[in-house]
């Protein structure tokens, strides 16, 4: 078989290999799966210094084929303990609040997926990040409310954090959905990085072209677009595809 054969093999069977591992994860019982920490957040006993991580893993269950999760991880100078913020939806319609607080560790492998590390932002001026960080979290605009489904949801959630702090230079993958979803229905706001801009119709719809985010085409909340400063696809289901 020819080179260029290869990889058109690839690009057909990477859509069923990527199918079965997603749903092999929905076949299970998604309660018993590895929740345990995944090694990549820093020992705060042996680490004095502040450090802000954002991890992205794929959501529970069936969601887990189109979304992924996002949440933020805090640790100030000399801190004995990682605080970790995300925003969780079981729960809700019994009163319970949308952003949770320490609910487990902060890079945990959230129901059997290892999470991707985004952001790993440490050292000089951090705690100031954190501080930040901190103030974003309490004026979360969606203390009390949660849909799956265009938003606001976790990724909803994360991304706003990211909006009030462009020190952070987030870049949410196009699997993030909910990302688009502007705080009190905007038309146009900021990227998540804060390097670019993008317009928004309530989350189901729009564009985005920002310096880290290229060009990102919103339709449904699944998102299209490409990479131009690490040239890659963005697609719906399967991520990024190119240049790490």
């Amino acid at each position: 078989m020819s080179h260029r054969g290869g990889r058109w093999l690839c690009l057909l069977l990477l859509p069923a290999f990527v199918g079965c591992t997603v749903f092999e994860r929905t076949r299970s019982n998604w309660w018993e799966l590895e929740r345990g920490p995944s090694g990549q957040a820093p020992d705060p006993a042996g680490t004095p210094e502040p450090v802000v991580q954002v991890y992205a893993a794929r959501a529970v269950s069936w969601r887990g084929v189109f979304a992924v999760h996002t949440w933020i991880a805090v640790k100030p100078s000399g801190a004995a303990s990682w605080t970790r913020y995300e925003v969780i939806g079981w729960g809700v319609d019994r009163g319970w609040p949308t952003v949770r607080v320490n609910r487990t560790g902060p890079d945990n492998y959230w129901f059997g997926d290892r999470p991707q590390k985004l952001v790993d932002l440490r050292g000089a001026g951090v705690d100031r990040v954190i501080a930040k960080v901190e103030a974003a979290v309490t004026g979360y605009p969606y203390p009390a409310s949660y849909r799956t489904w265009p938003g606001p949801n976790s990724n909803t959630f994360t991304a706003w954090v990211g909006r009030q702090v462009p020190e952070l230079r987030l870049k949410l993958p196009p699997t993030a959905i909910g990302k688009d979803y502007l705080a009190g229905g905007a038309l146009a706001g900021t990227t998540p990085s804060g390097t670019g801009v993008q317009l928004s119709l309530w989350g189901l719809g729009g564009l985005a072209v920002g310096w880290d985010e290229g060009i990102e085409l919103n339709f449904l909340t699944l998102n299209f677009g490409v990479d131009l400063t690490r040239p890659a696809l963005k697609l719906p289901v399967f991520g990024r595809l190119g240049a790490s």
